[in-house]
């Protein structure tokens, strides 16, 4: 087995080996990852944080000892909060990062930080505030940066800024956590699941006050949540249709 750093802003997860293959999500500064097999070119990964498996570029990654590997893993994972943000290489050159890079590995990396960070579980009352910091990024199927960012790596991102695990996908994270019965028992920071025509489910977003949802749908927006599921006063009709609300914290 193998194991890689990322030491690179963002690098694309794809589902296959090559270039011109799907997006399924992105590799962000900072992150471990195992190295589960390995091409000339390519490398299928699994991400530490969540599990998710990809192919990345054998060129946009550092690799790393088990022993390296099984020392970083075990620290505290600090993380950037502005929405960009730089570190220093070794070689004195400036590196851009995004909200929610780990920057806890920069001294393994030999790189310098200096700006702002969390690192600690922050109360569920703060889950929106983080949300709203992502307001009008655009949508972009597998992204996770304020720069091009998916419906399910949006509440992902948002959680994992305030200590809390998800998971990748809008079906996966829709296993976890506990289901309400009513959308009136639903909190600001709780989770609002939606289906497609054949009953799966595609698209996630995060319940604020007053009957509101913000989630990634053309772009990070606030529309309306009802017990049919989002009103999107743009359209002027619902565009996706409520099938559970669940409480992850």
């Amino acid at each position: 087995m193998k194991y890689g750093l990322c030491n690179l802003s963002v690098v694309p997860l794809r589902i296959e080996a090559s270039d011109a293959s799907e997006l399924v999500s992105q590799v962000l500064y900072g992150e471990l990852f195992k190295v589960l097999e390995q091409r000339k070119k390519w490398s299928r990964i699994r991400l530490h944080f969540d599990g998710y498996e990809g192919w990345i570029d054998n060129k946009q990654f550092l690799l790393i000892s088990e022993e390296e590997y099984n020392t970083l893993r075990k620290n505290k994972p600090v993380y950037a909060t502005d929405l960009v943000d730089i570190v220093t290489t070794e070689e004195n050159q400036l590196l851009s990062i995004f909200i929610g890079c780990q920057v806890n590995n920069c001294n393994f990396l030999k790189h310098a930080f200096e700006g702002k960070s969390i690192s600690e579980k922050l109360p569920k009352e703060n889950l929106t505030n983080t949300a709203l910091t992502y307001l009008n990024s655009p949508y972009m199927w597998g992204g996770k940066t304020p720069f091009g960012i998916d419906c399910s790596g949006f509440t992902q991102m948002v959680y994992k800024l305030n200590g809390h695990k998800l998971l990748r996908d809008a079906s996966q994270q829709a296993t976890q956590g506990e289901a309400l019965s009513f959308i009136e028992e639903s909190e600001p920071g709780d989770l609002a699941f939606f289906d497609n025509a054949e009953g799966l489910i595609t698209h996630v977003g995060i319940i604020m006050e007053d009957n509101h949802i913000i989630h990634a749908h053309g772009k990070v927006r606030i529309d309306r949540l009802d017990h049919t599921g989002i009103f999107n006063y743009e359209v002027r009709g619902h565009t996706h249709k409520l099938r559970v609300i669940k409480r992850i914290v």
